[in-house]
């Protein structure tokens, strides 16, 4: 097996599934079965076996291939040409970074292909282990549609619970780091939601789509999926606003504490003004200082600077400035 194609398979039509050879993959016939051929799209040799071994043409050739690409589904030649995006819940990996596939899917045959390794794909490979994988084309998207939703859950439930425990920080003492942690929440859900709502557009475009090979009871299928990604989005909207009014409140709690000290630090300069002005003027170094041969005149002064010092906080009192 060449190293750009993950795996081929060749499905029953009863939910189990086997392992072709490349010679069996060159000898196919749409009668054999439904063909599943499963491509690193990042090898070179991709490419070439597209172009020379798959019939597709340019424009189904480009998708899968495409470096970049936002979630969509469109019909193309009788079957769907569909880009949908996954959580990337693969090792030390974030979740918001998700992870593509690109699908060309008709009712005889499916080819799909990605950079990095997708869980949902490896769920589908292990269904068909115990014999409870897709039968056709249309149960494939379908239940591929529904586990990449599934796996959304993990992230977005984690996202909430990390806002509900900042919110609680933000309300109790437990403030360090909290600016950054609310801004990295909000980077999460818009990078999450960023791909779920094409993703949305993508699934309700396949369950509006009369493909007559796509049967009713995946429209069905797909449009609870749809429904699912809906709550998703709604979630994370949500998430990103709460995050945003914990940042706020974060900074009008900081801005109202600079403000306190400020005030207090003014306080005590309108207080300590006076006092050093008088301080200083009697600090000049020339003739004529009063109480200079007076042994009590240190004490006196002491005396003034304290009555005056009385006086001011008697002042501010009186403004309710204290």
């Amino acid at each position: 097996m060449d190293d750009f194609l993950i795996f081929a398979k060749l499905l029953d039509g009863n939910g189990g599934a086997r392992d072709v050879s490349a010679e069996e993959i060159a000898q196919w016939q749409p009668a054999q079965g439904l063909l599943w051929l499963h491509f690193d799209y990042s090898k070179a040799g991709t490419l070439q076996w597209l172009q020379e071994r798959s019939g597709l043409d340019d424009i189904a050739i480009a998708a899968l291939v495409a470096e970049d690409t936002r979630p969509r589904a469109t019909s193309h030649a009788g079957g769907l040409l569909m880009a949908l995006r996954g959580v990337n819940m693969n090792p030390e990996a974030d979740p918001e970074d998700m992870v593509s596939i690109r699908l060309c899917v008709d009712q005889h045959r499916i080819i799909s292909s990605r950079k990095r390794r997708l869980l949902s794909v490896d769920d589908i490979v292990e269904s068909f282990a115990e014999g409870e994988g897709p039968q056709n084309s249309a149960d494939f998207v379908a239940i591929l549609c529904d586990r990449l939703v599934r796996r959304m859950a993990g992230p977005i439930d984690t996202a909430e619970d990390k806002v509900d425990e900042l919110e609680e920080m933000l309300l109790g003492s437990a403030r360090a780091k909290l600016r950054s942690e609310l801004g990295q929440v909000r980077r999460q859900s818009i990078a999450l939601r960023r791909y779920l709502a094409p993703q949305r557009e993508a699934l309700s475009w396949v369950q509006s789509e009369r493909l007559p090979w796509f049967g009713d009871v995946q429209r069905l299928q797909v449009r609870e999926v749809s429904d699912r990604l809906a709550q998703y989005i709604e979630t994370l909207d949500s998430i990103r606003e709460r995050a945003a009014v914990s940042q706020e409140e974060l900074v009008n709690q900081i801005s109202e504490e600079s403000n306190s000290r400020m005030y207090v630090l003014s306080i005590v300069s309108a207080i300590f003004l006076p006092l050093g002005f008088a301080t200083g003027l009697l600090g000049i170094n020339v003739g004529g200082i009063p109480g200079a041969d007076n042994s009590d005149a240190f004490a006196i002064f002491i005396g003034i600077l304290v009555g005056i010092s009385a006086a001011l906080l008697v002042f501010f009192r009186y403004k309710k400035w204290l």
